[in-house]
């Protein structure tokens, strides 16, 4: 595979134990297979194995609604930096995280809901708007400062 160079990297990783409440952050994370994240509800046999979110986006929705979003809040496994808007990485497309994690890109966005647990405080989740949704294609432990490559 050939590699596009982007200065991207993890600038947070987050989990939580039960779908519908706020995720925590964590220094590092196991990635399995067609799985996910070791001990993250969102983890399974399906699309939406992990979600991403840069940290524009948040600081974006901060300097525009005033409000002091952390990373992670918005229900991101993974918080960005260094590609403004992940929705510009076309579906299928192959991401590498650090050195062993490979994903493949399955949404952009999805529908917004009440139900998220930032969205009570804020009316508002950058998740559904500009975040995205991989499945594992090769996994391994990602930490906070591993670099981020677009595969092509």
């Amino acid at each position: 595979m050939n590699t596009e160079r982007i200065d991207a990297k993890v600038v947070a990783l987050s989990i939580s134990k039960k779908r519908g409440t706020t995720k925590h952050n964590v220094d590092s994370v196991e990635i399995i297979e067609d799985y996910g994240i070791v001990g993250d509800a969102h983890a399974g046999k399906w699309h939406k194995q992990i979600s991403l979110l840069s940290m524009e986006s948040i600081e974006r929705f901060n300097n525009e609604s005033g409000f002091n979003v952390k990373a992670g809040e918005f229900s991101e496994n993974i918080t960005t930096e260094g590609i403004d808007i992940l929705t510009s990485i076309p579906i299928k497309s192959v991401i590498k995280i650090g050195r062993d994690v490979v994903l493949e890109v399955t949404q952009h966005g999805k529908k917004e809901k009440e139900g998220c647990p930032i969205f009570a405080r804020v009316k508002k989740c950058m998740l559904p708007l500009e975040g995205i949704f991989a499945k594992v294609l090769k996994g391994g432990v990602v930490k906070v400062g591993d670099p981020i490559r677009i595969l092509k």
